[in-house]
């Protein structure tokens, strides 16, 4: 090998020698800055944890204040209320200074209607009826006195040893009244009815009197029964069985099936007023209507599947009738 080849060989190796030794230096100064780029990362995403820790703690500080204020006006509440309706003899006295009772209005704007109830107002609770109980006032409550429409029966009671020796007394006309309100229970009576039979002597033809119109043929129910039985179950919500136990009480028994019966016939005779009811609501412009549920018993399932009754109201002359076809929801 000449000598111009050796040197052409060595400057090759200096120049591979020296490209590797410069990526072996790009290589470790993008590792740098990768590794400074993660700490920056890493003191940002410090920096941001500790800030939403003082969010957190300021957070939880700001809850606390609120739950002690939360206990301080619950604790208010509690007293107000026992000082309201506590056993206290002065809980509803009202000061003799009338001062007391005017209300502060004279920052608002009133209107002069405002003003004559404002003024109404503080009248009647100045006003306000009061009894002198054991040397201080008190307030009572002023007893409704007893419809004039009930029945009165009197009850005279006379001084102990009236009675037999009348004529030995000299009765004045001041008496003192007082009034209770009595209750009669129900009860239940027989109505027999005897229809007899004759005949005018004129004529050769027996008469009997007619027979009286029922509500139920053949049945030893009124109408009368009926009548608290349907107001019962439908006014005052009792369900048959309940008024089977406050019949036996008044000294009869009836067996639930017997009135099952009775429901059924009712609802026979109460058929042309529903179907004029639903005839009236109808022919109104205005009319509203809402479905409920209801369970039914399905006889070949053994199981209830669920129907739904229609409630439909007349919003004009506020009148309503329920319409239940067989459970269905059809557009019918």
């Amino acid at each position: 090998m000449s000598g111009n080849s050796r040197h052409q060989a060595l400057i090759d190796q200096l120049f591979r020698d020296r490209d590797a030794e410069y990526r072996c230096a790009s290589k470790a100064e993008q590792q740098l800055k990768e590794m400074t780029d993660a700490k920056e990362m890493k003191a940002a995403y410090e920096a941001k944890l500790a800030e939403k820790e003082e969010a957190l703690r300021e957070r939880d500080k700001t809850i606390e204040a609120k739950d002690n204020r939360i206990a301080q006006l619950e604790q208010k509440l509690l007293y107000l209320g026992r000082k309201m309706w506590g056993a206290m003899s002065e809980k509803r006295h009202i000061p003799d200074d009338s001062n007391q009772l005017k209300l502060d209005f004279g920052q608002l704007e009133m209107s002069p209607e405002e003003e004559e109830t404002v003024r109404k107002a503080i009248e009647e609770i100045t006003d306000y009826k009061k009894v002198i109980v054991k040397g201080h006032e008190k307030q009572v409550l002023v007893r409704h006195k007893l419809p004039k429409n009930l029945r009165h029966v009197e009850e005279h009671i006379y001084p102990k040893g009236y009675e037999g020796h009348g004529d030995e007394w000299v009765l004045f006309d001041d008496t003192e009244t007082s009034e209770h309100l009595e209750f009669n229970p129900a009860e239940l009576y027989v109505r027999v009815t005897i229809r007899h039979k004759g005949m005018r002597k004129d004529m050769k033809e027996i008469q009997t009197a007619p027979v009286q119109n029922e509500p139920i043929a053949k049945s030893y129910a009124s109408a009368s029964l009926l009548t608290d039985f349907m107001v019962g179950k439908y006014v005052d919500h009792l369900p048959f069985y309940r008024q089977i136990q406050m019949y036996k009480r008044l000294g009869f028994s009836i067996p639930p099936s017997t009135i099952e019966s009775w429901f059924h016939d009712v609802a026979d005779l109460m058929r042309p007023t529903y179907y004029r009811l639903r005839e009236l609501v109808l022919d109104t412009d205005y009319v509203q209507s809402d479905e409920t549920t209801v369970p039914i018993i399905n006889n070949e399932k053994h199981q209830t599947v669920k129907g739904y009754l229609w409630l439909v109201r007349s919003v004009v002359n506020n009148l309503v009738f329920f319409s239940y076809n067989e459970g269905s929801r059809g557009q019918k």
